[in-house]
């Protein structure tokens, strides 16, 4: 009896009821983005904005262990591109309230990376997987 056409048994039930469940989470992140505070929304922005720019393959946001430093890079240049619009909108801004920027800039380009690398062409399809062991 041949054995090439049975499946392990990770591959009896294949991950599209996974999918699923990830495309509803992530649905809900992004309804829960639409919650955020006006400030947040303008940041999320401008974060969106800049990885447009360098969403290609091959790009750092799809390593599959991005790295660190990249990634502290990368919020840096986001803020600032911020503290230059806010120079040119004449905000007075403390040095305090820019570390608390800083900060909320890293957590939301994580969750904006998070989402492009689940939601994008670039990930791995369940179609992809179920062919590779055909």
């Amino acid at each position: 009896m041949p054995r090439d056409n049975i499946l392990p048994f990770y591959m009896i039930y294949p991950l599209p009821l996974g999918a699923q469940e990830e495309e509803a989470m992530i649905r809900d992140l992004e309804y829960m983005q639409q919650l955020y505070p006006a400030d947040a929304k303008k940041y999320q922005k401008r974060i969106a904005a800049v990885l447009d720019k360098i969403d290609y393959d091959g790009s750092l946001i799809y390593d599959e262990y991005p790295c660190r430093w990249q990634m502290f890079k990368l919020c840096q240049s986001v803020v600032a591109i911020l503290r230059r619009e806010a120079g040119d909108e004449r905000e007075e801004i403390s040095e305090e309230k820019w570390a608390w920027i800083e900060e909320m800039v890293q957590i939301l380009l994580y969750y904006e990376v998070y989402k492009r690398r689940h939601t994008c062409k670039n990930r791995i399809k369940p179609v992809e997987v179920l062919e590779k062991y055909k």
